[in-house]
């Protein structure tokens, strides 16, 4: 049993002590252990803490609720993470509210180079089960990890169409591992060990407490790039998640619906308020996010430089000789009237010779 995981499962217990004031505490003494050990002068120095924090760090005994959490994860091979882990989600360290310790039980990296989350209403329409397929599906062809809370609805929806797809699928969970809530998504979860992983921040015995579910929701929203709504209403989950998402700087999409449908009423009011941004598909997030294939540059033609004309073989070895460069420098540089530049560049550009950039700039293109 390691001495330090004991620390770290046991400082998550003591009472006062939440995540915000847990990565305090590790900015000045570096490990759990050390924070157990420190003296209580020491403790009361750090800032937020102070003598009461610091009574409760040097009185508090009950190692045994952490002894035991150690031997169940041990028994289902179950991952703790803690923050200083190098396989803790390095995007939740972005986060000021980041849980200090996780559970994990899967395959997949916690730490791939796309995450999105897919959340929405327990109740979907047939468009909304429709629109979850198809983005999800897009989505997994552009080998982007899906996370979601293995609720009914929207959740459940993509964590299934990611597993038909074969990409990898997170669930995050407002209880311990030692249970499945709901327990009528048991099958998709045991799955979802093998091909992506379950995580929560609760250690086991706890229940799916309403108050938990808030909890669970940033993390969904922190760990991920982006998120993305299918169908809410103006309360619930979704937008709680949505919200979250936007504190932490992480960008939030959402499927427009019907002006008057209840369900599209929580992913209107967003977009009207410019906090997320409208998508069709999952070709817009792939695009806002960057992510997209690279298109072939364009093949240039080398014998077309045969044809081109004066003013454009004297803008082609001023190109040659430096790119990119400024509309200014060419017409210091070449002596030519602003419409003869311009017409150049414009059938320069047409042949795929040069191309455009912002500032009136323009570039070879090799």
């Amino acid at each position: 049993m390691s001495q330090e995981l004991l620390y770290q499962i046991a400082l998550t217990r003591i009472p006062l002590i939440g995540d915000v004031i847990v990565r305090k505490l590790l900015e000045t003494f570096g490990s759990a252990g050390d924070i157990f050990r420190a003296r209580r002068r020491e403790l009361e120095c750090i800032e937020t803490v102070g003598s009461v924090r610091a009574n409760a760090i040097r009185s508090f005994r009950d190692f045994s609720a952490a002894e035991k959490e150690i031997l169940f994860i041990e028994k289902y091979g179950i991952r703790a993470l803690f923050c200083t882990d190098p396989e803790y989600p390095q995007r939740l360290h972005h986060c000021y509210d980041s849980p200090s310790l996780l559970y994990f039980k899967g395959a997949a990296s916690l730490n791939t180079t796309r995450m999105v989350s897919v959340v929405g209403t327990r109740k979907p329409s047939s468009y909304g089960r429709r629109i979850c397929r198809q983005l999800t599906e897009e989505l997994a062809a552009a080998q982007v990890t899906v996370v979601s809370g293995l609720a009914y609805g929207i959740d459940i929806l993509a964590h299934e169409t990611a597993l038909q797809a074969g990409t990898p699928t997170i669930g995050v969970l407002a209880h311990g591992l030692d249970r499945i809530y709901p327990a009528a998504h048991k099958g998709t979860a045991v799955a979802m060990m093998a091909q992506g992983g379950l995580l929560t921040d609760f250690m086991s015995g706890h229940l799916p407490d309403r108050q938990n579910f808030p909890k669970r929701n940033r993390i969904v929203a922190g760990i991920c790039d982006a998120t993305i709504v299918i169908e809410s209403g103006l309360q619930g989950g979704s937008l709680i998640t949505a919200d979250l998402a936007g504190g932490y700087h992480r960008d939030v999409f959402c499927v427009p619906g019907r002006a008057d449908d209840p369900q599209a009423a929580g992913c209107n009011h967003l977009i009207k308020n410019n906090k997320a941004m409208l998508i069709t598909g999952a070709a817009d997030v792939l695009q806002m996010m960057g992510w997209e294939e690279p298109s072939k540059p364009p093949v240039v033609q080398r014998e077309l430089f045969l044809q081109l004309s004066d003013n454009e073989q004297q803008l082609m070895q001023l190109f040659r000789e430096k790119s990119p460069r400024h509309v200014e420098e060419l017409y210091l540089l070449t002596g030519l009237t602003g419409s003869q530049v311009a017409e150049a560049l414009f059938r320069l550009e047409m042949q795929s010779v040069l191309k455009s950039l912002p500032g009136q700039r323009y570039e070879l293109i090799v």
